[in-house]
């Protein structure tokens, strides 16, 4: 089965709510950085409890699809955030898949 997390880009404004969004939705440990490169670092671990980067999971080979609702309001609100949202999940993806993993995050658009 797949697990699946709907995030409302609707409280999305700027950078500190697109982290602080992500953060309560998905658990992220006190110590996330609020940047990209500490959300690849949390979202690479959504199958891997034990490594305490989220309280969300899916299990070990599978996939998470993250369906974003009123995406289309958020990218052009926030399109450098969008953007980076984008390509930061085909990173994560990326990542895992060069060191034999498979991927991890999938999206899903809702208008």
């Amino acid at each position: 089965m797949t697990a699946t997390v709907s995030l409302d880009c609707e409280d999305i404004r700027d950078w500190e709510t697109f982290h602080q969004v992500f953060a309560q939705v998905f658990g992220f440990p006190d110590f996330y950085g609020r940047n990209m490169d500490a959300w690849i670092d949390c979202m690479t671990s959504l199958d891997a409890p034990a490594d305490g980067m989220s309280n969300v999971h899916c299990a070990p080979g599978t996939a998470l699809t993250l369906a974003l609702d009123n995406v289309r309001d958020f990218a052009s609100r926030c399109p450098e955030q969008y953007k980076a949202l984008i390509e930061c999940s085909a990173f994560v993806n990326w990542r895992r898949l060069a060191v034999g993993n498979p991927s991890v995050l999938a999206l899903s658009f809702r208008y």
